[in-house]
Order: C-alpha cells, then sequence, then structure tokens
C-alpha cells in the first residue's frame, strides 16, 4: 500500500507540476501553532493558525469539503496542501498521505505537518530538526501542532482548552488558539492568524462548500482581532439567513435573523437598517420609524436608498407610509 501511495504522489508531481520536494533556504518559514479539527456533529472540518509571521493564512491552512484539511507549517512546504487533500481524495488514510509526502521531501526534519479527513482520522508529524520548543499532540478528531513556541506547554494548553470548548467549531478552535497564547504562544511575539471551516460534504460549488474562510494578515494581536472578525462572521450569516427569508416572503423569520445579527452586531448601521426594513413590512411601523430615525442622523444614504426598495418590493408599504419614513 506504501507503494501504491508513493507511486500515486509521483504521478501527482509530473502531472501537477509541483516543485518544492527538497528543501532550500528560500522555502517561507511558517514558525507557528495550529489546529485541525473535526465537529462529530455537523461533520466540518476546520483549521486554524497564528504566527510572528505574515499572512500565515496563505502558507498553511487547506481545506476541501467532503475530503479533509491540512495545516502545513515550520519551514513549510506549501504543496503539503494541496497535496494532501489530493491523497486523501484518492482514497489514502491521514497517516499514508503523511508518510507519503514526508518520503518525498528531502526537508523532512524541518517540516511540520497535520492531516485530518472527513471520517475524523488525523496524523500529524513534527520533523527532529523543528525549533523548539516544537511538539504535536493528536486527540479524538483533532490534532494541535506547534514550533518555535515560548514553553513545551503551549500545545498541551491548545489540546485542553479544545476538548474543553463550547460552541461551533470555529469558535472552539478559536479558544485553543487563545489558550495557547495565554499560554505563551510563539516565542517570537504575535502577527497573523487564520480560521477555514469547510462542509463534511461537497455541494459541488466550492463557493458554498466554506462555513468560514478569515483572515488577520498583520496586526498587534491577531487572535484578538479574529475573535472580533468571527463574531461579525456569525452575524452576518444571520443577515444571509434574514435575506433568504425575505427571499421566500417569510418576514417574521427574517424580523428573527436581523434581530440576532444586531446583537452580536449592535453598531453596525446595515444590520439597523435592514431589521428596521423588516419591521417595516410587518406592520410595526412606529417601531421602524425611530430605528430608521437614528440610521439616517447617522448615514442620510440610507434615506436616499429608502424609496429605492419600492420597485423590487423589498419594501412593501403605502405611499403614506414612505412618505412618513422619508420626512424622517
Amino acid at each position: 500500500m506504501r507503494f501504491y501511495a508513493i507511486l500515486l504522489l509521483t504521478l501527482f508531481l509530473s502531472v501537477e507540476g509541483f516543485s518544492q520536494q527538497v528543501f532550500s533556504k528560500k522555502e517561507p518559514f511558517a514558525h507557528t501553532y495550529s489546529i485541525v479539527a473535526r465537529d462529530t456533529v455537523t461533520g466540518e472540518m476546520g483549521v486554524a493558525v497564528q504566527s510572528h509571521w505574515f499572512s500565515v493564512g496563505s502558507l498553511v491552512v487547506w481545506g476541501e469539503a467532503g475530503v479533509g484539511v491540512v495545516a502545513t507549517q515550520s519551514f513549510v512546504n506549501p504543496s503539503f496542501g494541496p497535496r494532501g487533500l489530493s491523497l486523501l481524495k484518492n482514497g489514502l488514510t491521514p497517516k499514508m498521505a503523511v508518510e507519503t509526502l514526508l518520503e518525498l521531501d528531502e526537508g523532512r526534519e524541518v517540516r511540520q505537518l497535520a492531516i485530518l479527513d472527513a471520517q475524523g482520522n488525523v496524523e500529524a508529524y513534527t520533523g527532529k530538526n523543528c525549533i523548539v520548543e516544537a511538539g504535536h499532540i493528536i486527540g479524538n478528531n483533532f490534532s494541535v501542532q506547534a514550533n518555535l513556541m515560548d514553553k513545551n506547554t503551549v500545545w498541551p494548553e491548545m489540546a485542553e482548552a479544545f476538548k474543553n470548548a463550547k460552541g461551533s467549531l470555529a469558535d472552539r478552535m478559536l479558544q485553543a488558539m487563545e489558550a495557547a497564547q495565554k499560554e505563551g504562544g510563539d516565542i517570537r511575539g504575535k502577527q497573523s492568524a487564520a480560521i477555514l471551516v469547510v462542509k463534511a460534504k461537497s455541494t459541488g460549488n466550492e463557493w458554498e462548500d466554506k462555513v468560514v474562510d478569515l483572515r488577520v494578515e498583520d496586526n498587534k494581536n491577531p487572535i484578538k482581532e479574529m475573535r472580533r472578525l468571527l463574531t461579525i462572521n456569525t452575524a452576518y450569516e444571520f443577515m444571509n439567513k434574514g435575506d433568504l427569508a425575505v427571499e421566500t416572503g417569510n418576514n417574521k423569520l427574517a424580523k428573527q435573523h436581523y434581530m440576532n445579527a444586531q446583537k452580536l452586531n449592535p453598531d453596525n448601521l446595515e444590520m439597523k437598517y435592514w431589521y428596521a426594513i423588516t419591521l417595516a413590512n410587518n406592520g410595526e411601523l412606529d417601531e421602524a420609524k425611530e430605528i430608521l430615525k437614528g440610521v439616517f442622523k447617522q448615514n442620510s444614504k440610507w434615506k436616499e436608498l429608502t424609496p429605492r426598495l419600492v420597485k423590487p418590493k423589498l419594501l412593501i408599504i403605502s405611499e403614506k407610509e414612505l412618505q412618513e419614513i422619508l420626512k424622517l
């Protein structure tokens, strides 16, 4: 079976044209801590990372719905991402995929790699020449890995935090990242972070298969910024659900979704605006006017937009009621 895996990867090398199999000083750094994980309820799979390096997400995190996720780091070999996913798609286990990728890599001793598949199987590897403190822990449906850490307790703290975390997969992974940073994190400090979550099964449409895809490219506190972005991301998920409810004419459901979005992001004018429009469509005009008055005061362009909603039937009120709104 191992021979088959090596033969398969050799085929990928010739067909896909990847060339970074030999370690060189030109290869990018991604000294970092990361987690790959699967939600046992939804089947969603995710990978999250933080590093003292610019745009770490563009190098480390890889994932495909229905297939799996990959974290490739240390003296990073970015080709391990797409190659690892290709191996999973062709029937190899994460263990076989990791062994195959490393078998052909002369820089294997400075690599760190973790692969998780759609069934929750996980394999991780830490090369013996990764800069200490470095190591990994494989758990049930997850793996945490780190190198160049302040202390060797960072990745164990990540593992415990993830096991005890509540919430969505993205939120639980972020809790693990927050625990790593609290424990000391990267000895050099912090700069960028990324979270990617993909669906358990592919829809056949790549643009629909990513549940969360967020990056902080350069920030003094990337984990804190990622927490802010993840909260906003969740708020906009409610907004999207609200929009879908409007499309089907279910304004009561839309109202609830827009309200949930506002609770998470209360200062966002657009969320307030569409919530108010939904109230108006539900016949709750007085409450809608009170909210719109505040929105218009902060930005008059929202008032200018309002009559334009009548023709596409996004605002279904009488002309008299419309004029009352425009006089606010």
